[in-house]
């Protein structure tokens, strides 16, 4: 069945049951070998779907905020609690509520910090997620992009070198924890000490989507007082493993504007989107209640020695691989394109990624290498020198 013309709504009559099933079936199909972008798949989300899947849940307003009858605010607030509590936030200074995602997660923390620094320059790592050029030039600021190294971080020289050349102006930097590429992670304590420095001051915003609860749970990534970060965004359906896209957006107190009082909803408008999904916080709350903070601190540590073992693994068949230290990425040099969409690989020119995501099972990675030791050439054995090898022409045997 052609998916997309059984789906077209024009037609009088649609297979309802049979498209559905056919959408379930291709996912299933590829789940086993999709290894290449971040998503935890280890955790069953049936108690929620199965009570509140069937109604809508509406979190109109600021989180705080009463009123209605089919919200989840009380599991947002929960949620928002946990992950300040996580990251050490003081408690005075807080403030947060759960997006649909990581961009919106920036997006609402960029829209605070220009408000309060509205001639402001962004300045984010060139290895910085896709969407932050782009949450620039929506909220129509000024950007400079500055230079990262080969791993991914962020050169903190370059940084310092464009700040001195807008020494007039605010800044507002983005550190990023979990690089897309590499999963880099930028060192805000000396993008922190830069800032300080910076004669306008500036805001320092965390872009933390998937990292940052892992490294929160291993006590390296903080918003205490001393840590000077003003904003962090995170996703929840990457290692937390919520169903439907998800994040949270923590932004201190101090920095952002109070919203505006709306007579028709009876709530106050404080986050990007107004209406949002009541659903994701639930699942939010199960995500964290259902294992704890040793829980996810168990999961962290399991995802990374898995990728410390894909490293050996597949560099055990000759094949470049790396990861950092603290990551679940397991950076390779570009497999051929068969592997590559086999096991659908996040790849940027000679550089591809697979991810070990909690509930990737070692299994899947041997199965990996199996698959790219068979589809990887193998040298030749040298040949015979004849006398015809003199001629003084290279010959290659293929």
């Amino acid at each position: 069945m052609d998916l997309a013309v059984a789906a077209d709504l024009r037609q009088d009559r649609i297979d309802i049951a049979a498209v559905l099933d056919q959408l379930v079936g291709n996912a299933d199909a590829s789940a086993a070998t999709t290894i290449g972008y971040p998503g935890a798949v280890d955790a069953s989300h049936d108690a929620v779907l199965r009570r509140l899947g069937s109604r809508l849940w509406n979190n109109i307003g600021d989180p705080a905020d009463g009123g209605g009858v089919a919200h989840t605010r009380v599991l947002e607030r929960a949620v928002v609690a946990w992950t300040a509590d996580l990251f050490a936030m003081p408690s005075t200074d807080r403030w947060g509520y759960v997006t649909s995602g990581g961009t919106e997660g920036n997006l609402a923390a960029l829209y605070a910090a220009k408000r309060r620094y509205p001639t402001a320059r962004v300045f984010y790592s060139r290895a910085a997620h896709y969407s932050i050029p782009k949450l620039v030039d929506v909220l129509g600021a000024h950007g400079v992009p500055v230079r990262a190294d080969e791993r991914g971080e962020m050169d903190y020289n370059d940084l310092a070198a464009q700040l001195r050349r807008r020494k007039r102006y605010p800044a507002i930097v983005v550190g990023t924890a979990g690089t897309t590429l590499t999963e880099a992670v930028d060192d805000t304590a000396r993008i922190r000490d830069l800032l300080a420095e910076h004669p306008a001051g500036g805001h320092l915003h965390v872009d933390a989507a998937l990292s940052g609860i892992p490294l929160a749970l291993d006590g390296r990534l903080r918003l205490d007082d001393a840590a000077g970060i003003g904003s962090i965004a995170i996703s929840g359906h990457k290692f937390l493993g919520t169903p439907v896209p998800s994040g949270v957006v923590l932004v201190r107190d101090t920095v952002r504007t109070l919203g505006q009082p709306i007579a028709y909803t009876g709530t106050v408008d404080t986050t990007i989107s107004g209406s949002r999904c009541g659903l994701a916080a639930a699942l939010l709350w199960h995500a964290i209640a259902v294992q704890g903070r040793e829980g996810h601190r168990w999961r962290a540590v399991h995802a990374r020695e898995l990728a410390a073992y894909a490293v050996t693994q597949i560099t055990a068949i000759g094949w470049r691989a790396w990861r950092h230290e603290h990551a679940m990425t397991v950076v390779l040099d570009t497999p051929p394109a068969e592997v590559r969409t086999k096991w659908v690989l996040a790849t940027e020119g000679a550089v591809s990624h697979l991810i070990c995501m909690p509930g990737i099972t070692r299994t899947q990675i041997d199965a990996f290498v199996t698959d790219l030791a068979a589809a990887t050439p193998r040298p030749a054995a040298p040949r015979p020198r004849t006398p015809a090898d003199d001629s003084g022409l290279i010959t290659t045997t293929r």
